[in-house]
């Protein structure tokens, strides 16, 4: 994309808080190419305090941070900026934080990997429009497999607790957990 896109308005700040270091280098760079003017956290407490400084017009929060939850920064973002346009990202897709990201004012949720293309268009959504389904969504086997590892690690990897609570023979768990992980 060779353009910055137009649609972003005088204020073009955007705020990224992730603690994968490489990811949000990445993305960071990505969106200063978009036309973005994007600056970085790696926990809870810098993003508070970014927010408290210079409160953004866009925001990218991950879910879960090393030293807590990103909703946290997202009350920050909402009580010092409530017009910012918030979209939730992380590695553990679950309903009940969708639904209480959403509840506290972000405009949407992406489950990674996202691209920065995924992050642009929901930051940009207008109204009631979604933004469009991903160029490639995760295969249903990969979504079952990401399911079962979260589970798994919940479970703080006790495959026989882990086989109970998804209901399925300890036997087949292990297949599962032994083959790699699906496109």
């Amino acid at each position: 994309m060779d353009n910055p896109v137009p649609d972003l308005g005088p204020d073009r700040t955007l705020l990224l808080v992730d603690d994968d270091e490489h990811f949000v280098k990445r993305l960071a760079k990505a969106m200063e190419k978009r036309g973005f003017v994007p600056d970085t956290a790696q926990s809870v407490a810098e993003g508070r305090a970014k927010v408290r400084a210079n409160p953004p017009a866009y925001a990218v929060v991950d879910l879960r941070l090393e030293d807590g939850n990103g909703l946290d920064v997202i009350e920050t973002l909402r009580e010092k900026r409530p017009d910012c346009r918030i979209v939730v990202l992380t590695g553990y897709g679950a309903i009940a934080t969708a639904v209480a990201a959403v509840k506290i004012g972000a405009v949407d949720y992406l489950s990674k990997p996202a691209d920065a293309d995924d992050v642009t268009n929901a930051l940009l959504a207008k109204g009631e429009a979604l933004p469009l389904p991903p160029e490639n969504p995760m295969s249903a086997d990969r979504v079952r497999w990401e399911h079962i590892q979260r589970v798994y690690e919940m479970c703080d990897r006790n495959v026989s607790e882990t086989a109970r609570r998804l209901s399925m023979h300890r036997r087949t768990l292990q297949r599962i957990l032994a083959k790699r992980s699906p496109r």
